[in-house]
């Protein structure tokens, strides 16, 4: 080694700790990208003549996007390497808000596809760069860490977003995310160089093999073939619908439903986001001292059913105190489990197969982001409100919950 190479080393950012900032900065980039038109859908629907639970069909076509992407971009994350895929994705959900800055509804439907689009490489790239990078003893942790920048993000945006929305009008407020996607993307890429090693630059990328339908399959079936893993991905999908609603219609029920001014419920809506924060790196944290991630998760669905129906129950122009307190607990308990489920799915992953495994599974799971908006927006139309609709999705996890014991009580006594 030549000597003044020997300093340079030494000076080196530890590789898991690089790994770590990355994603974390990406998964809020990406987050914050997302989440920029659930924020402004108050004026935004009104803006462009829909009704206020409209956003829940953006919402259900910003998470098709990211199944299509799950679905058929495998092989364009093995070419060009998890780095660039996330620089990619935060590209394309600006090209994204660019389209939706201009007012059309139609376009609204296209933008919110492209943000899905961007966002969808977020979970598999930031799986295949943590599960070759973390220590194993923490996974869960730093798995939840990085999955805490989800929350971030949406605080961000809440914080951010809202009070320029309400000044400036709603397309001026989407300058913001834009400017953020450039520079994240500008200042991950000295970071390709030590994190995308393990990309396959022969990897075919032509459509014959994006669309093959053996490709779309396999992962699937690696999916099937581990019922832990199933059981596992069909709790994450009943908490996806959870955490899709919540995301999706805070802003909108506290503004058009409990009638609270736009700025305020920006402000409640970051303390749903951030307290998902902390529960996210505490409660993954929690889960490798237990060893029992699975257990923790069951519980959790628990409690956030509770808290979804407590969240329901607001009254109208509620003090902003106790508004706060319970989106807190809600974003506490019910957007918290993504890092340790995905923890879990990597460790339950066979070798090699990480990627693999996380999309096959991040597609059950998003199917609940998918579904869930579409049918609460539905149930807001029929029912006039928005309490039966909280208290529905907060009914079928609590069922989910119950389903997720029996499966684990029954293997215990199998292991027995």
């Amino acid at each position: 080694m030549p000597p003044s190479s020997a300093p340079r080393a030494g000076r080196e950012i530890p590789l898991w700790i690089l790994a770590l900032s990355t994603t974390f900065g990406m998964q809020t980039v990406a987050s914050f990208l997302s989440q920029s038109l659930p924020i402004i859908a108050p004026l935004l629907t009104a803006g462009v003549g829909l009704a206020p639970e409209r956003v829940g069909n953006l919402s259900s076509l910003n998470s098709l996007g990211s199944v299509i992407f799950l679905l058929f971009c495998g092989p364009l994350l093995a070419r060009l390497g998890p780095v660039r895929m996330l620089q990619v994705g935060a590209a394309v959900a600006a090209v994204g808000l660019a389209v939706a800055a201009s007012g059309w509804g139609a376009a609204l439907m296209v933008a919110a596809l492209l943000l899905g689009l961007g966002y969808g490489p977020s979970p598999p790239a930031g799986s295949r760069i943590l599960s070759a990078t973390s220590p194993k003893e923490h996974r869960s942790l730093i798995f939840s860490i990085k999955q805490a920048g989800a929350p971030a993000g949406g605080a961000l945006a809440g914080l951010i977003l809202a009070p320029i929305a309400s000044a400036w009008g709603w397309t001026v407020a989407l300058i913001v995310p834009i400017a953020v996607a450039v520079m994240s993307c500008l200042i991950i890429e000295p970071t390709r160089a030590r994190l995308d090693t393990e990309r396959e630059p022969n990897q075919p990328i032509g459509l014959s093999v994006l669309f093959d339908p053996r490709i779309v399959v396999a992962p699937f079936l690696l999916l099937k073939s581990n019922s832990l893993m199933l059981s596992v991905t069909a709790l994450a999908f009943s908490l996806a619908i959870v955490q899709g609603c919540l995301f999706s219609f805070s802003v909108t029920y506290l503004v058009i439903d409990r009638q609270m001014p736009l700025v305020v419920a920006g402000m409640v809506y970051a303390c749903l986001q951030f307290a998902g924060v902390f529960a996210r790196i505490f409660l993954g944290w929690l889960a490798d001292r237990t060893g029992r991630p699975t257990y923790n998760l069951a519980a959790q669905a628990f409690i956030a059913s509770g808290v979804v129906v407590v969240y329901a129950m607001l009254p109208v122009d509620p003090p902003v105190l106790i508004a706060a307190l319970i989106a807190t607990a809600a974003g506490f308990f019910g957007a918290s489990w993504n890092g340790i489920y995905m923890a879990e799915v990597a460790r339950l992953s066979p070798a090699g197969k990480v990627s693999e495994a996380t999309s096959s599974s991040t597609i059950v799971t998003f199917m609940g982001y998918v579904l869930g908006p579409s049918i609460f927006s539905v149930l807001v139309t029929w029912t006039g409100g928005y309490r039966l609709p909280f208290l529905f999705t907060a009914v079928q996890l609590t069922l989910m919950a119950v389903i997720q014991v029996f499966v684990l009580v029954r293997r215990a006594r199998a292991a027995r």
